[in-house]
């Protein structure tokens, strides 16, 4: 603790969910039950800071591997910011990643600071839609269910810029949650999506695919799953076709993000990342 009564510290599994329900007051509109599968990505990933023994902010530095992490939860009480308390967490948590590259999800009035105080570069814009969920579930999608976890995890890490096995199997067993994924003949995935309830409605991410058309087909079985709900999708600009689905579907824009990287930025297939899993852990 500092001289000021300012302490940053690591989370425990229950403060995890007092920070994701801080991000719901944010606006954010989280997962009902992400902080599970966030706590299970990295345990030491959680920092909260607290000033005389109060907790006033968050933020989250998830290591993914050894060379890459991932940076959210970003959140400072109201009563606290522009004091300088914000920028000391943010360094503490930081300091969590080590050499790694550190991504993120930098809303729009902070990409600045971003940029200029952390050295974060910025790749493209992620678009959030939203429309309303119902219709009728293609055939052709299975349930995730019956996808080998080995050979999902696999093609998950072809799309994220480093293996989350841990993260994935406990997203995509969230109370609440729904995945499916289109196989080719001898079993191999073509593409995959999860949709998962969240403090309104539900959101579609990941959502991965091949080609366009596949990844329509997961979209559909997805958005089936929640009639007459509201239904997000968040959307890479640079994926035109990504940005058209959601259009094409009568989706709106009602936010955005830009995503920032430390160091390099990754080669993805980004025409293939029709949904960002999570702006909180990538």
């Amino acid at each position: 603790m500092s001289g000021d009564g300012f302490l940053v510290r690591t989370m425990d599994r229950r403060e995890v969910g007092t920070a994701v329900d801080w991000a719901g007051q944010e606006g954010w509109n989280p997962g009902v039950h992400d902080a599970e599968a966030f706590y299970a990505a990295d345990p030491g990933g959680f920092f909260v800071a607290e000033l005389d023994g109060e907790p006033i902010g968050s933020v989250s530095v998830v290591n993914y591997g050894e060379t890459f992490a991932f940076a959210g939860l970003y959140i400072l009480k109201p009563g606290y910011r522009n004091r300088g308390y914000g920028s000391r967490l943010f360094a503490a948590g930081m300091a969590h990643a080590g050499d790694r590259n550190v991504g993120g999800d930098g809303v729009v009035e902070m990409q600045e600071k971003y940029r200029t105080r952390s050295g974060f570069r910025f790749a493209y814009r992620n678009i959030r839609f939203e429309g309303t969920g119902g219709g009728s579930e293609p055939e052709g999608p299975a349930d995730l269910a019956e996808v080998p976890f080995e050979r999902l995890s696999a093609y998950d890490a072809r799309h994220f810029p480093a293996p989350r096995p841990a993260f994935l199997s406990s997203w995509i067993r969230q109370e609440g949650t729904s995945g499916r994924a289109v196989l080719a003949d001898d079993g191999g995935i073509r593409g995959y999506g999860v949709i998962r309830r969240c403090r309104s409605g539900y959101k579609i991410g990941p959502l991965f695919a091949e080609t366009p058309e596949i990844a329509e087909e997961i979209f559909l079985a997805l958005s089936a799953q929640a009639p007459g709900e509201p239904v997000y999708l968040d959307t890479p600009e640079p994926n035109a076709a990504a940005v058209a689905l959601a259009r094409r579907h009568g989706m709106s824009p009602v936010f955005e993000t830009g995503r920032i990287y430390t160091k390099t930025i990754p080669d993805l297939p980004i025409r293939e990342i029709f949904g960002v899993t999570s702006f909180e852990l990538g």
